[in-house]
């Protein structure tokens, strides 16, 4: 009987997973749970003050979770001592040095112990203040590698990335190191200390050194090629890894744009309202009519599993091996999804499904109004919005009217937003690129048919009407209510 590799691999690893409260992780550590009873052990950092509160952590946001459903039916009342007995939780933070692990004997265990580390913390805000942002996506990237230096027993660090850190938007998209020479994180550390410091001592409030980070953010992104501040952090955590890892046996590994479980361990499995689906509720609830998008822009879709077994395929292929290998995780180069097909399929989902109002009423919704270039949908948001805006402003000063002025700035407030994220997703509503997944295609070659059963690579299977239609969408509102 044909035997796994990667489940074979698994057994007696000890593996320190950073990011471990978010969506990836939890997948990871489900299917690890899943696939290989006998791994050793699994070490869980989470943002906490101490060892206590950790577990607590770990308890409310990752064990009690739906996703371990499929575990729970088959352990049954032993599920949680299966857990504990695998899971060990850390209190810690990927931005400190030694990721915030204070007691030194344990931090001696782990670099003695620990096998694998999979680097998945990331804020994936396109909107983030660039200080916090910074400091999770890039700076500690550089801490974990530091980590991953001192484990004795190191045989690879997998550093989840994503594939928006490439500039090119047309094309095929190769996997290939990000270059950024005039890029270097100590002057991006001190731009953000001396802005901090200039915004505190002027006494500014805490909105106005948000707003301020936030424009931060973008304008540097925007300075050296990216989009947002996400896919800039991003693509410096790349950049100091290509720089710093030395002989550190490493993956990254670039998803596209993830959406929820295709299979396992059940379809549909889905954690926060994320990237497209952000504007299918808005759809939905009838606040969104019109977007800047091209109606042929490529949206790569990939669901969650399939990047967790890409994770897991890539991590036990380069075990132990010498190098830096990037793979693309998506949809675009097999089984390609148009935007207007997607924005059609918002449109019929909801025209079967509507969403009701406060009055239990019915939302009637028009078909999304996409416009191709930037140039037309700011000059439509200056007539819908910015002219009767500042004829409300000049009204409020006219008769001194305090409630005027407070509409005013929420109304304001909300136009800038929209502004602000219709220029962040701009980028992905105009994609015209297709990523390159040659590498994984080889590697899924290589693999015996239990792995290729058990560690699904293949996106060309998903029926995207079906899916979306049926698995996705639905389970999106779910959570979304």
């Amino acid at each position: 009987m044909e035997v796994s590799e990667i489940v074979k691999y698994l057994e007696a690893k000890s593996i320190l997973i950073t990011g471990s409260t978010g969506f990836l992780a939890k997948l990871f550590v489900e299917k690890v749970l899943r696939v290989q009873p006998n791994v050793k052990k699994l070490f869980l950092l989470v943002r906490a003050g101490d060892a206590i509160s950790a577990r607590q952590r770990v308890e409310n946001e990752i064990a009690s979770m739906e996703v371990f459903k499929v575990l729970r039916k088959e352990y049954g009342e032993s599920f949680s001592s299966y857990f504990w007995s695998k899971v060990y939780p850390l209190a810690g933070d990927v931005s400190l040095e030694h990721l915030g692990i204070k007691d030194d004997d344990l931090r001696e265990t782990l670099w003695a112990e620990v096998d694998v580390i999979i680097n998945s913390a990331a804020t994936t805000n396109f909107n983030q203040r660039y200080d916090v942002a910074l400091s999770i996506n890039t700076t500690g990237v550089k801490n974990v590698l530091a980590f991953a230096r001192r484990c004795e027993r190191l045989k690879m660090l997998l550093h989840v990335s994503t594939a928006y850190v490439a500039k090119e938007k047309e094309g095929i998209i190769l996997e290939n190191p990000i270059k950024l020479d005039d890029f270097e994180i100590d002057t991006e550390i001190k731009l953000i200390e001396k802005s901090l410091k200039e915004l505190k001592e002027n006494k500014a409030s805490n909105q106005i050194i948000n707003s301020f980070m936030r424009e931060l953010g973008m304008k540097r992104a925007n300075k050296f090629g990216w989009p947002n501040v996400y896919s800039f952090t991003k693509a410096m955590g790349e950049v100091i890894l290509g720089r710093m890892k030395d002989d550190v046996p490493l993956v990254i590994l670039r998803p596209t744009i993830i959406i929820s479980t295709h299979k396992e361990p059940f379809p549909g499995w889905i954690e926060g309202v994320r990237t497209m689906d952000k504007l299918f509720v808005c759809f939905g609830n009838g606040k969104l009519h019109f977007f800047p998008a091209s109606r042929n822009a490529i949206l790569d879709l990939i669901p969650a599993d399939m990047v967790v077994n890409g994770m897991l395929a890539t991590m036990v292929s380069h075990s132990h091996q010498n190098g830096m290998f990037i793979y693309h995780v998506g949809s675009s180069n097999r089984n390609i999804v148009k935007l207007r097909f997607v924005s059609e399929l918002f449109y019929k989902y909801f025209l079967m499904n509507p969403c009701t109002n406060k009055d239990g009423k019915r939302i009637k919704l028009p078909k999304i109004s996409l416009f191709p270039f930037m140039g037309i949908f700011y000059t439509y948001m200056a007539i819908r919005h910015k002219i009767p805006l500042q004829v409300l402003w000049l009204l409020a000063k006219l008769f001194c009217s305090r409630n005027m002025k407070a509409k005013y700035e929420t109304l304001s407030a909300k136009c800038n937003y929209a502004l602000l994220l219709a220029k962040a997703y701009q980028p992905y509503t105009s994609m015209q690129g297709r990523f390159d997944d040659t590498n994984l295609k080889k590697l899924s070659a290589k693999m015996n048919n239990k792995d290729k059963k058990v560690f699904d690579l293949d996106p060309s299977c998903i029926i995207w009407l079906q899916f979306l239609m049926e698995v996705h969408f639905p389970s999106v509102l779910k959570i979304s209510n």
